[in-house]
């Protein structure tokens, strides 16, 4: 596993397709949908002419959560929502990792912002588990 200070992740043994399609798969068990995905290599070499591995952003939302977290905060969404990369290193090796809602959501100083944090990291700890 890996870690930094606004993030948590691992190296999956799996093809980069094939990591994209777990991933997903294991978001919505916990009751994610992705609402954004952006192919950053695709984009790079689109508008820079820039080659670069596999490389995508999934923009993860739990509805219930994501509606909790607006109620107690309406600005929230400029924190939304949860990113996932899954991306391949110059090794050849995938990498998974998830925005960590703790580090990002420190920024807002309420108790019911911080509860609902620790929330969606235990189910993003979950999802990185089943990888």
């Amino acid at each position: 596993m890996s870690t930094t200070q606004y993030g948590f992740g691992k190296t999956v043994a799996s093809s980069f397709d094939a990591a994209i399609e777990k991933v997903i798969q294991e978001l919505q068990k916990e009751g994610f949908g992705v609402l954004t995905d952006i192919d950053v290599a695709a984009t790079l070499k689109k508008k820079l002419n820039q080659d670069m591995p596999p490389y995508r952003i999934l923009g993860a939302c739990n509805p219930p959560l994501a509606h909790r977290a607006l109620v107690a905060e309406p600005s929230i969404g400029l924190l939304l929502p949860c990113n996932v990369v899954v991306r391949q290193d110059d090794a050849g090796k995938v990498q998974v990792e998830f925005m960590d809602p703790n580090a990002v959501l420190d920024l807002v100083n309420k108790a019911e912002v911080h509860q609902l944090a620790g929330e969606v990291r235990q189910k993003l700890e979950r999802v990185m588990q089943a990888l």
